[in-house]
């Protein structure tokens, strides 16, 4: 039988800078269809991560965290990215009830924040991002999952990057594949 545990890689992000650089790893990844979950708790940096994201897919427009609007919108130069926030759902059907569904298709790419509100009813990511403080508040832990040929493309992306040269703010957490 296969081994169903995805790929994974966890990094160190020593401050934002480094979670700019992550985003910047992972933004050439990212195009249409493209399904990227972000978790974490609150304050984590989910919003700076895609703030980030946005700004290395060539975004210079006002990036608005999507807590309450719940979708944000964003027309860049090759695809349409929807940046979603899920914290304030109350039941897993809530996000296809307000019409989410029909952003996550082939023409743009999807960033969701709290996906796990969303229970089991969400389409598999092709990548997973969850975030958590350590000890040194400006800190994460990055822990990256893939899901999808993209996404396992994209984590081997990065992996080779942060063993070879990792960007500044950057390095692999003890046990994680590869060690850096």
């Amino acid at each position: 039988m296969p081994d169903a545990t995805p790929p994974a890689l966890t990094l160190h992000l020593a401050s934002e800078t480094g979670t700019a650089a992550l985003a910047a790893l992972v933004a050439p990844a990212l195009g249409p269809g493209f399904v990227l979950h972000l978790s974490g708790d609150l304050g984590s940096g989910k919003t700076a991560f895609t703030r980030a994201l946005l700004r290395a897919l060539g975004h210079t427009g006002r990036v608005r965290s999507p807590t309450f609007t719940l979708a944000e919108p964003y027309t860049l130069s090759k695809f349409d990215l929807y940046h979603f926030d899920f914290y304030r759902f109350s039941t897993p059907n809530e996000w296809r009830e307000a019409g989410f569904d029909e952003a996550l298709d082939a023409d743009c790419a999807a960033v969701i924040e709290w996906p796990e509100r969303a229970g089991d009813t969400l389409p598999a990511p092709d990548l997973r991002l969850s975030l958590a403080p350590l000890a040194d508040p400006q800190a994460r832990s990055a822990r990256l999952e893939a899901f999808t040929e993209r996404g396992r493309a994209c984590l081997s992306a990065i992996a080779r990057r942060a063993a070879a040269d990792p960007p500044a703010g950057i390095c692999c957490l003890p046990g994680s594949a590869p060690r850096c």
